[in-house]
């Protein structure tokens, strides 16, 4: 087993940066060594922005390196400064504890916690952190961490230097407390190579160097690229918010189409970040996507690929089905479980006429235009072209008593529903 991992991370374009990466490489070839990324409960899910670490320690798994999990309920409490425009709020202990051990059963789906030696661990970082004495931590840590340096760490700087900003001592600490879990990693697990996105280097490195200073060893720091689309909107954010690794926050359906939809400028790089296809699988789609870009057969193996990853085969095959019932309007083939993963605008009053319905599912601006596009015979509810203009909806004649599909044209569909 090939267990130097960075020439494959090079050509997937996710190492952004590596703490003396010739020596690095020679340390990864001799054995297997334990990594570690850390994950702060900021809600009771994790997002697709929180794919790329965790796929790289899957990733470094079958290489055969040793992965921990750390869930920052610690951490969590504090709040990271790292790429943050302003003070986060803070949240109570009990809900960062119960988002913990969510974040803890979603995990489990991308690293095996159960293969032998090379098993991943999962820690909590509460379970040191809460027991630190303060004078102690102050005299035997916080004396290694001259200011000046703090101040000249990326994630601290720009937030000063910005207008209006600022940063309390609350989240000045975050790196010192990033740092000391390096270090009780190190001395619990033999952990001595840290990843984590690109804006956590300056945290990182002060690990890096407390280990140093307080052990006299070396360890080691990857850094992953953020994620950007490439016309500069955020990664992760739709018109529904954002997408989450949940089922109950994002449907399979839904996760599916947001790769779906990835711009054909941003499909090659996505494929590389979050799927476990070999190079050659990928040039292939990349070669596809140039020359017959109207198919969208790369977007569909990234939607296939990464659903299946966060949500199963089956997830796949329910997605696939709902795609082709809207494609081919034929929505009575879906049943009630598979509609309600499909988002939807809510229908107002308990009856609604068609050219209400066009306006409340955005189909049209107003309802004189609603009123043309029905008498041009341009408008169909739930697969049946509607031309009369009275025509008006209830429960009883909708579809499971709730769902109205309205459809303009061939293309432009809105699923509409009564709660």
């Amino acid at each position: 087993m090939e267990r130097n991992f960075l020439e494959e991370w090079h050509w997937r374009q996710i190492v952004q940066d590596v703490t003396k990466e010739d020596e690095v490489r020679e340390y990864l070839k001799a054995e297997p060594r334990t990594v570690y990324a850390g994950f702060d409960p900021t809600a009771d899910s994790l997002h697709v922005g929180s794919l790329m670490p965790l796929l790289a320690l899957a990733r470094l798994q079958k290489a055969g390196h040793r992965p921990v999990v750390l869930v920052g309920g610690g951490t969590g409490l504090i709040g990271d400064p790292s790429g943050k425009q302003g003070e986060r709020s803070l949240n109570e202990a009990d809900t960062v504890a119960e988002w913990s051990e969510s974040l803890r059963v979603q995990m489990s789906r991308f690293v095996d916690f159960d293969c032998g030696d090379l098993s991943a661990k999962m820690v909590n970082n509460y379970d040191w952190l809460a027991k630190l004495n303060t004078i102690a931590f102050l005299r035997d840590i916080g004396k290694n961490f001259p200011v000046g340096a703090m101040m000249g760490k990326e994630s601290v700087r720009s937030r000063i230097e910005r207008e209006g900003g600022g940063l309390s001592y609350t989240e000045f600490s975050y790196m010192i407390l990033q740092a000391y879990d390096f270090l009780q990693l190190y001395r619990d697990h033999g952990c001595t190579i840290q990843i984590g996105g690109s804006d956590q280097w300056g945290n990182i490195t002060a690990g890096i160097e407390l280990i140093r200073r307080l052990e006299s060893r070396s360890s080691y720091g990857i850094t992953l690229p953020l994620v950007m689309k490439s016309d500069g909107t955020k990664f992760g954010k739709t018109e529904e918010g954002t997408i989450w690794l949940d089922a109950n926050k994002t449907s399979p359906y839904s996760m599916y189409q947001f790769w779906f939809n990835a711009s054909d400028s941003d499909v090659g790089r996505f494929l590389r970040y979050f799927t476990f296809l070999s190079q050659e699988e990928i040039l292939a789609l990349d070669k596809a996507a140039e020359e017959e870009p109207h198919k969208r057969e790369a977007q569909r193996r990234l939607a296939e690929e990464v659903t299946a990853l966060v949500h199963g085969k089956k997830a796949v095959v329910e997605a696939e089905q709902i795609t082709e019932a809207f494609f081919k309007n034929n929505i009575q083939s879906l049943s009630k479980d598979l509609l309600l993963q499909v988002p939807s605008l809510g229908i107002e009053g308990d009856e609604v006429n068609v050219v209400e319905l066009l306006v409340q599912a955005e189909l049209a601006p107003s309802k004189g235009q609603a009123r043309r596009l029905v008498k041009g015979g341009g408008v169909q509810v739930n697969g049946v072209k509607i031309t009369d203009a009275d025509t008006s909806f209830s429960r009883k004649n909708s579809l499971f008593e709730r769902f109205l599909l309205v459809r303009r044209g061939k293309k432009n569909y809105q699923l509409t529903a009564w709660n």
